[in-house]
């Protein structure tokens, strides 16, 4: 009988595999989603705490040969360094990304394909593109930067950091200051105002560029709205205002090895023009503001003959008399069409014309007319109402002239883009040389927007100073015997600029603004300049501190030009009179020749006439913010005494191989050294050349 075998000899009951295999699934199926749910919490934890702690707060997003691009997240801002990242050329704090409490996380390169550019994009504020420009030959790197929004009505704005670093250039500003750091103005448009009756806002010489001590400068495209404010020490920021065509904020960064050669880099890029040199014989001659309160051409004529035979009397030499805006109408007034036709060929003929044409004169011209005036009334009935500025008015469309104000008047201002306009304009002023023989035309006027002055939007010829550049142009077909009073974009035009009008005291807005004044003017390519009147002009008072206006003459005998409105005579002291004399001579015989040679200079290499000290020792910092001296070319220093009653001053020679002979004693000095307490008389100033170890 076959043997049957027991099937489940154990104790353990018998269960189905199916059943137990059911039951060990969902055992691992809990444990298996237990484990998954740690695993995606530790990597949650893991990329926040890579995000907000372990995450590097900068990153190099573009690198050069010897410079580099960093974004640092926790601040927001965009640092330009050494690639060894021992020296910091700019810090850009980035106002675009919208809320500054929150970490903007690491950004990356949407041009990752292209080692010189980066791209990126915040949401819902801006697209931003910045490409890393340099040449072999060049010891220089660029930065291109633009912002465009995304969307209408997006500020834009990028603030530089001063902090470490003096910056210049820029504008001119009231009471102003070299460096630029102390200045303290809110957010406005980039565009020149007369101070005198804005003196928070920016003065007559501007260009949007910005040099720093670190090495780098900034330029801001030309065609672009832009504002510009500054927070004393702290920075100054560029800003697009918001407008519905989405402006973009465009700007270059250029990067060297130390200032002066960032500056001679960029000046290529900031006037690309040929350099025109003026006339040069506007140099020779003293300017002599004739205050003359007239209301009639003959009497002026007579206030014209006084004050020539004074200047003859007192042995002051020739001179050029300056008359301003009225005088000069009152002359043109005058009936002098019986000398048409003349030719000064013989000494009769001379006797029988007027007393002004044997004088060197200047006039002063502006584009306003009053409304009072018989010109504009006549312009008014001859229906050439499009030679003003203009608004269209009625159903028809009638042009009907601007009103604006010029020196406490209702007037109109001309309307620089119609040819016709500025042909008009060219005839009067051919007519007046016919009558008046004037050796020099002053243009003065520029400064103001009237559209952007009443709200209203200015047509695109004369967006922002395109009025001031138009004059320039007009300027120079009057000939290069013209002296404008504002510029901006014309450094390279044969024209002269008149300084804004100081006060007659010892404060930046007096005496201790001319040399920051001066080395403005000169940074920004404005090298040949007409400075306000020994003593100031801002009020039509004669000066009444002698020793004011001792020092402050011993200023101008160094600068291109030596104006005055205040004449010596009236301190009635021969020491005053002589010391005038003394340095009318000084200024013909030691400065003009130095002008002239550094003249050509500027015009084969933008090198400008008169320098900071730390043009010739660009690494010193000691040089970065001395105000009170200035170079004439690479061979002169004048450290004049802009302290009242001071009769010794602190001078520092820039580092050199060279050595600075004072010209007054003949003492040698090596460069580097800092003469505390140097004795200065009232009638001296302390002036070095350089001279070979």
């Amino acid at each position: 009988m076959p043997h049957t075998r027991n099937r489940n000899p154990s104790p353990i009951p018998e269960v189905t595999w199916d059943t137990g295999l059911k039951e060990m699934n969902e055992t691992w199926k809990g444990a298996i989603a237990c484990l998954g749910v740690a695993i995606f919490f530790v990597m949650t934890i893991g990329i926040i705490y890579w995000q907000v702690v372990d995450q590097p707060n900068k990153n190099w997003i573009l690198k050069g040969s010897f410079s580099g691009l960093i974004w640092e997240r926790r601040t927001q801002t965009l640092v330009i360094q050494t690639l060894t990242e021992d020296k910091t050329f700019a810090e850009i704090d980035v106002e675009n990304v919208g809320n500054t409490d929150i970490e903007v996380p690491f950004v990356r390169n949407m041009c990752w394909l292209n080692k010189t550019e980066f791209c990126y994009t915040w949401d819902s504020v801006a697209e931003v593109k910045i490409s890393l420009e340099s040449e072999e030959d060049s010891d220089t790197e660029c930065y291109s930067v633009t912002w465009t929004p995304i969307h209408c009505h997006v500020d834009l704005k990028d603030c530089f950091s001063m902090v470490n670093i003096s910056w210049y250039g820029g504008a001119s500003v009231h009471a102003l200051n070299w460096p630029i750091n102390d200045a303290n103005i809110s957010m406005q448009p980039f565009t020149v105002s007369d101070l005198r009756d804005n003196p928070s806002g920016f003065g007559s010489v501007l260009e949007r560029y910005f040099l720093g001590s670190s090495g780098v400068s900034v330029l801001v495209a030309p065609n672009i709205p832009l504002h510009v404010g500054m927070e004393s020490r702290q920075n100054f920021c560029l800003q697009t205002p918001p407008s519905m065509e989405r402006m973009p904020l465009q700007y270059t960064v250029c990067v060297g090895h130390n200032i002066k050669a960032v500056h001679q880099e960029s000046m290529q890029q900031l006037s690309t023009a040929r350099r025109e040199l003026p006339n040069m014989d506007v140099l020779r001659l003293p300017f002599w503001k004739l205050l003359a309160n007239v209301d009639s051409g003959a009497k002026l004529e007579r206030e014209l003959r006084t004050f020539s035979n004074r200047l003859k009397r007192h042995h002051l030499g020739e001179g050029v008399i300056s008359l301003d805006e009225h005088s000069t109408a009152l002359l043109a007034n005058m009936d002098h069409s019986y000398l048409n036709g003349k030719k000064r060929t013989s000494k009769r003929q001379t006797r029988d014309l007027p007393f002004v044409k044997l004088l060197n004169i200047s006039i002063t011209l502006s584009p306003y007319l009053s409304v009072d005036s018989q010109q504009f009334q006549t312009s008014i009935q001859t229906g050439i109402e499009d030679y003003w500025l203009s608004l269209p008015s009625g159903p028809q469309g009638r042009l009907v002239p601007m009103l604006t104000q010029w020196k406490g008047k209702y007037s109109v201002k001309l309307n620089i883009t119609n040819p016709e306009a500025t042909n008009w304009f060219l005839d009067k002023v051919d007519s007046l040389h016919s009558h008046l023989g004037m050796e020099y035309v002053i243009l003065e006027g520029g400064e103001g927007n009237p559209f952007e002055e009443q709200a209203l939007r200015p047509p695109l010829a004369l967006v922002g100073d395109e009025y001031i550049r138009l004059l320039a142009d007009l300027a120079e077909k009057i000939g290069d015997n013209t002296i404008v009073t504002s510029g901006t974009r014309s450094s390279h035009k044969p024209l002269f600029i008149r300084m804004s009008a100081l006060q007659s005291d010892w404060s930046y807005s007096g005496l201790k603004g001319i040399i920051p004044s001066l080395l403005h003017h000169s940074l920004l390519g404005y090298n040949f300049f007409i400075p306000d009147a020994v003593g100031g002009s801002l009020s039509a008072d004669l000066v009444a501190d002698d020793e004011l206006f001792v020092r402050w003459l011993g200023i101008a005998a160094f600068l291109p030009v030596i104006s005055f409105q205040t004449p010596p005579w009236v301190f009635e002291k021969e020491w005053v009179l002589n010391l005038t004399r003394f340095y009318i001579a000084k200024h013909h015989d030691f400065v003009i020749p130095l002008i002239l040679k550094y003249a050509e200079e500027w015009q084969d290499a933008g090198n400008p006439i008169y320098r900071p000290l730390w043009w010739l020792s660009p690494n010193d910092p000691i040089t970065f913010t001395i105000d009170d001296e200035f170079l004439i070319g690479d061979e002169v220093l004048v450290a004049p005494v802009t302290e009242k009653g001071a009769l010794q001053r602190d001078i520092y020679l820039p580092e050199s191989d060279f050595q600075w002979q004072d010209t007054n004693n003949a003492q040698v000095f090596d460069g580097g050294t800092f003469l505390e307490s140097y004795p200065v008389g009232l009638g001296d100033v302390p002036v070095f050349v350089r001279r070979r170890s």
